[in-house]
């Protein structure tokens, strides 16, 4: 078991920081270096974080893709294929555009629990 000192400490968000544990500790429980790697960018400072509009997830990828975002999704643009996406921010209108897409949004704890060895999920900044 690999223990990991992150800057989360610092956050002043409650919500984040559970966000940020809980991938540790789901990290440390499968060995996973995905959930590990996305704890520590979520730990980092605000402007370090990733925030990908919908038109861009769609661009970058594949049909039934398991897509992880440690920042926000952001609503412009369309997204035209069928993705499951995962973030700790989301907008309003990114949610209702993937949505109307029929694909699905999942918040990154819940899927971190789903699939605790990380495997088949790509990670976009």
């Amino acid at each position: 078991m690999v223990k990991m000192s992150i800057k989360g400490d610092r956050k002043t968000s409650e919500q984040l920081k559970d966000v940020i544990n809980s991938l540790l500790e789901i990290s440390r429980e499968s060995n996973s270096a995905l959930w590990r790697d996305v704890a520590r960018r979520l730990s980092e400072t605000r402007s370090n974080y990733a925030d990908l509009n919908v038109s861009k997830i769609s661009k970058l990828s594949a049909e039934g893709e398991t897509i992880v975002v440690p920042g926000k999704v952001l609503g412009s643009g369309y997204l035209e294929k069928k993705v499951r996406i995962s973030a700790p921010f989301i907008s309003a209108k990114a949610l209702t555009k993937i949505k109307e897409s029929g694909s699905e949004f999942i918040p990154i704890v819940d899927l971190a629990k789903e699939k605790p060895d990380g495997k088949n999920i790509k990670i976009m900044r």
